[in-house]
């Protein structure tokens, strides 16, 4: 198959570029996969972006904001591709003007904090919540908290991957939620069960950029 019959075979289902990514070898303390892999190799990163913005309404958000640090990535990515600004949420300590901040349980079970700055935006701004990856959904509340507490709203929340969780649920309920790994589909379950069948077959050659 050639790479343009690659790219528009439908629905958007094939998420190759899933493939590419590098399983953690550094320890539980570490996300369990590398998804940069996707950021370096040029033609991955545009269609992951062409991916999540198809889905995503320009004038239903005002401003993109990014989750210290890799949602940072994929927020701005998504904030140029929308012509839209990019707010960075950060973990506390990281700002040097006055901030508002947030306690949250992130996904290694550790308590820690973010901050955004104070008076990012006007009360009723809608934000639209980017992390690279959500896995139980703690570091995700705090961001929320932080939008509320200026009085934003929740435009929705992206991410590459959205694993099944509790908390998980509950933003799918409530918000919008874009993932290129597309909910009830093989690549979801390998997801939950944190391992992809392509690790068997990673090469770190395969994500070099093009």
């Amino acid at each position: 198959m050639s790479d343009e019959a690659a790219h528009n075979k439908g629905p958007r289902d094939d998420r190759w570029y899933f493939s590419i990514m590098s399983p953690n070898t550094k320890g539980e303390m570490f996300s369990w996969l590398d998804p940069t892999s996707i950021y370096i190799n040029g033609k991955a990163f545009h269609d992951l972006l062409d991916d999540l913005c198809a889905e995503l309404n320009a004038d239903d958000i005002d401003v993109v904001a990014g989750l210290d640090a890799m949602g940072f990535v994929l927020a701005t990515g998504i904030a140029a591709r929308l012509n839209k600004g990019f707010l960075p949420i950060r973990k506390a300590g990281k700002l040097c003007v006055d901030t508002d901040s947030a306690e949250f349980t992130n996904y290694t079970g550790r308590n820690q904090s973010m901050e955004m700055r104070m008076n990012a935006y006007a009360p009723g701004t809608r934000v639209l919540l980017v992390d690279q990856w959500v896995e139980t959904g703690g570091t995700m509340h705090g961001a929320i908290q932080l939008v509320e507490q200026q009085q934003g709203v929740v435009a929705g929340i992206v991410a590459i991957a959205i694993e099944d969780a509790e908390r998980t649920a509950e933003y799918r309920k409530k918000y919008k939620c874009v993932s290129a790994i597309l909910p009830d589909t093989e690549w979801q379950r390998q997801i939950n069960n944190q391992y992809l069948e392509s690790f068997k077959t990673y090469r770190p050659e395969m994500a070099f950029p093009i």
